[in-house]
């Protein structure tokens, strides 16, 4: 029977070989350089920094409202000329040249999106301080979930192994007639279902180590993990109140929905503009030739001209007016939503408030939990020995140490996550910040 289940466990096994062999040969990964390879290869990084790019030139696009205009027209033409005054006609080469400039004056509407186009660059700079963000999360959460992964399947594989050993001396004991059947049933069902375990576990740690892979785009490093005794608390409880307090008027999502909104008020005032007149200051110098042969001989005009252009809308079919309105709406439909991203951000920020101190507590609970489940099954299997408890008694216990191990594990990665999504609901979260749990990592 050991033979046997030696050889499934090896069988089982052998997938984790490769990996075992990478990461003997590859040095271990720290939260760091794990986000400096994100930097250099994360498709939505990138992405969001051509999108900053594009919004920056909204400023440029407004201002040039308000800048002179120069356009030069020139034509070349071919005419064939017949007229009833003479017989015949005539075939004659006409040409002209115009250079035009305007000066815009008074043009309330390009005003309003000149200060549109500077909110709107502003923006785009905001959306990728929110897009760095959530780059930092994404790598954080990527890296301590792939680490909760690997615990979970390797407290699971603890598990299996602990139960193998149970399942063969539960058969030696029933091959001597000293336990009943019940007993080799037992500790198969659990060995069975710890296999089963460990093959979600397996599953759910490569769908981990996917996910952070799509972000470095190449194959992932070992993990550098961390430290059995790092400290959690990493947020001191005023300095969480505060960050809860500051989030309605300091996340950075709350100041995008701001800045949103001046942009739709301004959207008003291009639109209500519409009705009032613009006034431009215009110049012109141009000069058309005319080869045609009569009685003066070639024909040169040579013109330049200088003055005011004023325009004044009268009626537009109610365009204008309906374009006010929809602006209107809009600018309403943004106050709203601030609203909701200032509420938003509170609800972020007090969920992570929660998730750091449950986490703490919970943390404590399971680190005192794990002692006294540690102590409960020493004191199980010297009962097995003297015969005051049973098999199933010890599997009891150590299926419930080895459970609230990994929930322990769990507790401390989920900890550190929901102090990175506070100070993030705060606008507080950095590089450094990340740079800093380094120190809670484990010496490759």
């Amino acid at each position: 029977m050991p033979t046997t289940l030696n050889s499934r466990r090896l069988a089982r096994h052998a997938w984790l070989l490769p990996l075992a062999l990478y990461a003997g040969t590859v040095p271990a990964a720290t939260l760091g350089e794990l986000l400096q390879l994100a930097r250099e290869n994360d498709a939505q990084w990138a992405a969001a920094r051509e999108a900053a790019a594009a919004g920056a030139e909204k400023a440029v696009q407004g201002r040039a409202g308000l800048l002179p205009t120069v356009s030069l027209n020139a034509n070349l033409r071919e005419n064939d000329e017949h007229s009833s005054t003479y017989q015949g006609g005539r075939d004659y080469t006409s040409s002209g040249v115009t250079l035009q400039a305007a000066q815009p004056l008074y043009r309330p509407a390009n005003w309003a999106a000149a200060k549109q186009g500077e909110l709107q660059s502003v923006l785009a700079a905001q959306q990728l301080r929110i897009a760095e963000q959530e780059l930092l999360l994404r790598v954080a959460k990527g890296y301590f979930e792939v680490l909760q992964a690997q615990d979970a399947l390797q407290t699971l594989q603890a598990q299996k192994d602990s139960f193998s050993q149970q399942l063969a001396q539960a058969q030696k004991s029933l091959d001597v007639g000293v336990v009943p059947i019940t007993d080799v049933n037992e500790a198969q069902s659990r060995y069975d279902l710890t296999v089963a375990q460990e093959v979600a576990a397996a599953n759910e740690l490569e769908v981990k180590r996917r996910t952070l892979e799509k972000s470095i785009n190449r194959e992932l490093p070992p993990l550098a993990p961390l430290a059995p005794q790092a400290g959690i608390d990493r947020v001191p409880a005023e300095q969480a109140r505060d960050w809860v307090e500051r989030a309605p008027t300091e996340s950075l999502q709350v100041s995008a929905a701001q800045i949103t909104r001046d942009i739709a008020e301004r959207e008003v005032a291009v639109r209500e503009a519409g009705h009032q007149p613009a006034l431009d200051l215009v110049a012109s110098v141009g000069e058309n030739r005319n080869a045609n042969f009569t009685s003066l001989g070639r024909n040169t005009v040579r013109q330049a001209s200088v003055g005011l252009e004023l325009s004044l809308p009268i009626y537009q079919g109610g365009a204008i007016s309906s374009r006010a309105r929809e602006a209107a709406a809009n600018l309403r439909r943004a106050e709203q939503e601030l609203e909701d991203a200032r509420r938003q951000a509170r609800l972020d920020a007090r969920q992570a408030q929660l998730g750091v101190q449950s986490g703490l507590a919970l943390s404590r609970a399971l680190t005192q939990a794990e002692q006294s489940g540690q102590t409960q099954l020493t004191s199980t299997r010297r009962g097995l020995e003297v015969g005051l408890r049973n098999r199933i008694d010890v599997l009891n216990a150590e299926q419930q140490l080895y459970a609230t191990r990994r929930d322990l594990s769990a507790a401390r990665y989920q900890t550190l996550i929901a102090g990175l999504q506070l100070r993030a609901a705060a606008g507080q979260l950095t590089e450094p910040d990340l740079m800093a749990l380094d120190a809670l990592l484990a010496n490759p």
